[in-house]
Formats: structure tokens, C-alpha cells, sequence
């Protein structure tokens, strides 16, 4: 029997957790779905420094510690860098036409073979497959 499907997101998706606009119930859902263990989400490890930066900059340096249990409760797998990673994320780079920033999550969708979702459409809207909200 597998296990829950892999979801990966860009830091797009995250920043939905608390603002309130366009797409923000799907990754709502998805952070519901993730903390019940129907799926499983895995981002790259720069998501949590990007993630909690908004956090800082749009509510506050209070609010940075509940942010980050707020990602811990989610089980969020934080994928580092690594050659792999690196070399995906240059070939999605070229692929894309994006930043090497913006490739790393579509380099670990192609890698783990899981699902990309993202809000950020310039950057990953020519990847096969993706889910775009917002």
C-alpha cells in the first residue's frame, strides 16, 4: 500500500496560509489535507525562510514563532540542497525561463515525481502538469 500523495508546493502557496485572497482556500485545504496525512508536502528548504519572512514583514516579528509551529504542525518535508536538486533545478531553469530560486520546487516535482502546486503562474506556468491557484 502507498503512502500519502507527494504535493510540491512553492513558497506562493504558504504565503496563502494567512493572507486572504485569491486561491487561499485551496491552500487552506491542502495544509488541512497535509495535517490529516492525506498528502504529503514537501517543498524546498528555502519555503520556511520565505514563508517566514512575509510572516515578519506583512504582520510582524511576533508573529514569526507561531508561523513556524504553524508549518511544523503541518509535517512539511523540507527538502535541503543537494547535487540532484541543484542539477533539476538548473534544467528547470532553462525549461522554464524562470530564476533558479523559482526552479527548485518544480526540480523537486519532477524528481519526486509529485504534484506541483503553485500561485505564481510566470514562473511556473509552462511546467507539465502543475496546479496553479489564486
Amino acid at each position: 500500500m502507498s503512502g500519502p500523495a507527494t504535493i510540491v508546493l512553492d513558497a506562493s502557496v504558504g504565503v496563502k496560509w494567512f493572507r486572504k485572497e485569491a486561491g487561499s482556500s485551496e491552500a487552506a485545504a491542502l495544509y488541512g489535507d497535509a495535517v490529516a496525512g492525506r498528502v504529503r508536502l514537501t517543498v524546498p528548504v528555502h519555503f520556511m525562510h520565505e514563508f517566514l519572512s512575509v510572516l515578519k514583514r506583512e504582520l510582524g516579528p511576533a508573529a514569526v514563532p507561531e508561523g513556524w509551529d504553524y508549518l511544523e504542525a503541518s509535517g512539511l518535508n523540507a527538502v535541503p540542497l543537494t547535487h540532484e536538486v541543484v542539477s533539476e533545478a538548473a534544467a528547470q531553469c532553462e525549461a522554464l525561463g524562470c530564476s533558479f530560486y523559482d526552479a527548485l520546487s518544480p526540480a523537486l516535482a519532477s524528481l519526486l515525481g509529485g504534484e506541483l502546486v503553485s500561485a505564481d503562474a510566470r514562473a511556473h506556468g509552462a511546467y507539465p502538469g502543475v496546479r496553479l491557484i489564486g
